[in-house]
């Protein structure tokens, strides 16, 4: 394998395995936090011994989320030096404000929170936790600011062979960074739901503590809902987005070939890059894909062929990716809503906690198909219609990459048995029946 390669394998690996924790991060900390302050509000002790037994998973995940990232932002001068010295300028300032702000903010919380019980109030502890939650969340912002940028630049100048920022305000209010920021915090908010209602139905369906477990997971189950629901809506507008920004995605997520009016959306397709076309193409639904994409049934929207060849993202990891990743979103709604509905008799629907169970990990493969579909759609391009990807990474040998490769490869999937045999542990375990109170 060449050197880009190399480097691309590298990177998309080490971001797929931070990716795992970072979503429950998010969501888990609001979740932890409602749970405190449902504590201070009643004084009941259950929500207490609910905060300590999600806190301490949450913990675990943040500790490895800490570690599974930070070697990200080494890789772009290790892998990606030619990225960094054209773009650093923007992108760079972004990731030292997520850095040296909120990550170190977020830490020196969490330091608070862990030896916080019993030091200080409840009312002072939950009020942490929810800090820790917005740091979590500005941490995200930025990082997602960064990475819209590269999807859509903005606020810059090309200045002695570099981008240079030229508007700050314009990069932070960049339309494409709002609506993938809304996306992947809502995401988050859904895999962490599913989190604590799929470990809370393994419990039920034991017979352990099912007030406690119960409660947990309608606690979720409102998240879940929520985030669920608005999540599909606000899809609909990014697709609507890409239509203008990043056509060429648009048209590799629905496998659209030709331009057209009225273009369809297949019920099922089978693309066919090498030959431009679908080799399958089953049940079209006329003008569906120019209403979602254009809010007009008769619009035109753009094919794949309307692009260079060398400038078609891969069409078939980009079609797969968007269509399981729907999928998915719809099966999220339905388990949401058949929550409310079973929510007060959750012990005797022993058929749909087995669902719940069974649903866990779908939220994480959404999670990461999203990722997917958002880097490799924008391919070739790792800055849209700037940089090219080829012209990026550093000039090392494939010794080099390999090398590096393999070393990531066999640490990270370490790590990653490590944290999963903890949180599987921490998560199996019976709810700590002592109580300290805040």
């Amino acid at each position: 394998m060449d050197v880009l390669m190399l480097s691309r394998m590298q990177f998309g690996f080490a971001t797929f395995i931070h990716f795992l924790f970072v979503p429950l991060t998010l969501g888990l900390s609001v979740l932890v936090a409602v749970m405190e302050t449902r504590y201070v509000k009643t004084g009941d002790e259950i929500y207490l011994r609910m905060a300590r037994f999600w806190g301490r998973i949450f913990l675990i995940n943040f500790a490895m989320g800490v570690v599974t990232g930070i070697t990200l932002e080494f890789q772009f001068g290790t892998n990606w030096s030619r990225y960094s010295a054209y773009v650093g300028d923007v992108f760079g300032s972004l990731l030292a404000i997520e850095a040296l702000g909120f990550f170190f903010l977020e830490s020196t919380l969490l330091g608070v929170w862990i030896f916080g019980w019993r030091r200080i109030s409840a009312r002072a502890h939950a009020t942490v936790m929810w800090l820790v939650a917005l740091a979590s969340t500005g941490s995200a912002l930025w990082i997602l600011t960064a990475n819209a940028w590269m999807q859509h630049p903005v606020g810059y100048v090309i200045r002695n062979g570099r981008a240079e920022l030229a508007d700050f305000v314009a990069v932070l209010t960049n339309k494409f960074a709002i609506l993938m920021i809304l996306h992947t915090i809502s995401a988050a908010y859904v895999l962490s739901a599913f989190f604590v209602m799929g470990i809370s139905a393994l419990h039920l369906l034991r017979k352990r503590e099912p007030d406690f477990f119960s409660r947990s997971f309608r606690i979720a189950l409102v998240m879940g809902v929520l985030a669920s629901f608005f999540i599909i809506a606000e899809g609909h507008l990014h697709g609507a987005d890409l239509a203008e920004k990043q056509p060429a995605k648009l048209a590799a997520m629905e496998s659209h070939w030709e331009t057209s009016k009225a273009a369809p959306i297949y019920l099922f397709a089978w693309p066919d890059q090498e030959m431009a076309e679908n080799s399958v193409a089953i049940g079209p639904l006329p003008g569906l894909l120019s209403l979602l994409a254009h809010h007009d049934p008769g619009a035109e929207v753009k094919g794949l062929r309307e692009f260079p060849a060398d400038e078609r993202p891969p069409v078939l990891i980009s079609f797969l990716s968007f269509r399981i990743m729907v999928g998915l979103g719809m099966w999220f709604a339905l388990m949401t809503v058949i929550g409310l509905w079973r929510s007060r008799r959750l012990a005797e629907s022993g058929w749909y906690l087995k669902l719940m169970v069974l649903s866990l990990p779908l939220p994480y493969l959404a999670c990461e198909l999203g990722w997917m579909l958002a880097e490799v759609g924008r391919q070739p391009w790792i800055v849209y219609g700037l940089m090219k990807t080829r012209d990026a990474f550093s000039p090392i040998t494939a010794v080099q990459g390999g090398v590096s490769l393999a070393a990531f490869f066999l640490v990270y999937m370490l790590l990653t048995a490590v944290a999963f045999y903890l949180i599987v542990r921490a998560a199996g375990r019976v709810p700590d029946t002592r109580v300290a109170s805040a």
